[in-house]
């Protein structure tokens, strides 16, 4: 006896292929690990109501260049900013009179920032970033 043997070709349904593909990407998000970046930890004062306006000092200015550290106005070098830092710093005992505010040009290589940072954090300092505010002038 012949019998005829018959095969059938069944194709998945289309519409699968997105499901199967998001199911995936969700897959691989959970599953991959993400590393956290190394660096020197700090902690960034909180902005709170300045209730004691009158009493605090004026906080000290830090701006780097690609070469020189200026503070409060007067560009200085490394090892000048140290000590005058140091000096700015000694006789502040408040945490909020000790405040350092840091402005950072864009060409201002990393090692410098970290080496300036890590200078004010041993003189006593505590450091706050200037962010670059952006405004919409509309001119008529």
């Amino acid at each position: 006896m012949n019998l005829k043997r018959t095969k059938l070709l069944v194709e998945p349904p289309a519409t699968a292929t997105s499901d199967i593909a998001f199911i995936l990407i969700v897959f691989f998000l959970i599953c991959a690990s993400v590393e956290p970046d190394k660096g020197r930890a700090q902690v960034l004062p909180r902005s709170e109501p300045e209730k004691e306006k009158d009493k605090q000092s004026q906080t000290i200015e830090v701006e780097l260049t690609r070469t020189a550290v200026i503070l409060n106005g007067n560009p200085l070098t490394a090892e000048r900013f140290a000590r005058a830092i140091a000096l700015k710093l000694a006789d502040k005992t408040r945490d909020e009179d000790k405040i350092v505010a840091v402005k950072s040009r864009k060409e201002v290589p990393y090692s410098h920032w970290m080496q300036v940072t890590g200078i004010i954090e041993d003189a006593g300092g505590v450091i706050t970033l200037q962010i670059e505010e952006e405004q919409t002038v509309i001119v008529q």
